[in-house]
């Protein structure tokens, strides 16, 4: 296995990994950035980004993603391929290991591997993503002003989705598996009192309908057997999301979901020297420009920890 030694160690390349690297870059710090599994994150699979401060037209996701990385390399971050597969965070420095071959010890870490949105598994999900299909109403809810929609899940998170559509939307049908939800009482509430939510209960999803954008949704009734079409032009998928932590488990302070828990005001863990930043820390916003912000936060308490431990050594 090859060794190495970096002062910044960058985990994740989305909106936080990159921004982490711009002010790392700028500190004089020489990150070493590794893209991990998905190259650019979950923007790579957004094709209009409309609410990025400083893009008046808006910009293509996949493009936003390398104006990022070519301002992070511009100041000189050293960006990779690879994907982190171990870390060992018992001592100092760390020690991560990239795609089970190459073990990097770092004065410092910072973790921005995002999340994952969980996805029903159907063919034609994947197919029209992006073309009618989102897992994120806030995000693309404004492309579907007056049209009609439909939100799959049963949780807070579906429920804040189907409001968030409803002041936008002509009519949103909200697909609930069970005879009831998951949600909190006030978030049903919500949902049940908007006159433009149609609620259908015992109702799974078969397909999304459409050769190249979404044109309606074939539901099935699980009590009845009943199959019906509804004619949709947007399907929203809000079953949750898994954040990419698993390697870290072992020792960073997590949520029962997998989430990595920061001091509040920070972006430092429970392990001196690792920051965490971006959706791998965040399932309340789950935004690029919260994103990019708590990137901002890591670098910079990077740079004061590593001037600390330059400090102590000095006396």
């Amino acid at each position: 296995m090859t060794k190495e030694e970096v002062k910044v160690l960058i985990i994740g390349s989305g909106p936080a990994g990159y921004t982490a690297a711009i002010y790392a870059s700028r500190a004089g710090l020489n990150p070493v950035l590794y893209m991990g599994e998905q190259p650019g994150g979950q923007l790579t699979i957004t094709n209009d980004v409309e609410n990025y401060p400083g893009y008046p037209d808006g910009v293509n996701g996949p493009q936003m993603m390398i104006d990022f990385q070519q301002q992070a390399e511009r100041f000189g971050t050293d960006v990779r391929t690879g994907l982190a597969t171990s870390v060992d965070f018992s001592g100092y420095p760390h020690k991560v290991v990239i795609d089970d071959k190459h073990e990097i010890t770092a004065e410092s870490v910072i973790i921005s591997t995002g999340a994952s949105a969980k996805w029903l598994g159907l063919p034609s999900e994947q197919r029209l993503n992006g073309q009618g299909v989102s897992a994120c109403a806030v995000c693309d809810g404004f492309f579907f002003r007056n049209m009609d929609v439909a939100v799959v899940g049963a949780g807070d998170t579906a429920c804040e989705e189907a409001t968030y559509l409803s002041k936008l939307c002509k009519k949103v049908y909200m697909l609930v598996r069970r005879n009831e939800m998951r949600a909190s009482t006030i978030m049903q509430q919500r949902v049940l009192k908007a006159k433009n939510i149609e609620v259908l209960w015992n109702t799974e999803t078969e397909e999304i309908l459409g050769e190249h954008e979404v044109e309606a949704v074939r539901v099935i009734n699980n009590q009845s057997g009943e199959v019906k079409e509804i004619p949709v032009q947007g399907f929203f998928v809000a079953i949750g999301h898994q954040p990419n932590t698993a390697i870290f488990k072992d020792y960073l302070k997590m949520d029962e979901n997998g989430y990595i828990q920061t001091i509040p005001g920070t972006s430092r863990t429970n392990i001196e020297g690792v920051f965490a930043a971006g959706d791998a820390q965040d399932h309340v916003y789950r935004q690029a420009v919260t994103a990019a912000g708590t990137g901002c936060m890591a670098a910079l308490d990077a740079e004061r920890f590593l001037a600390s431990k330059e400090v102590a050594v000095a006396e």
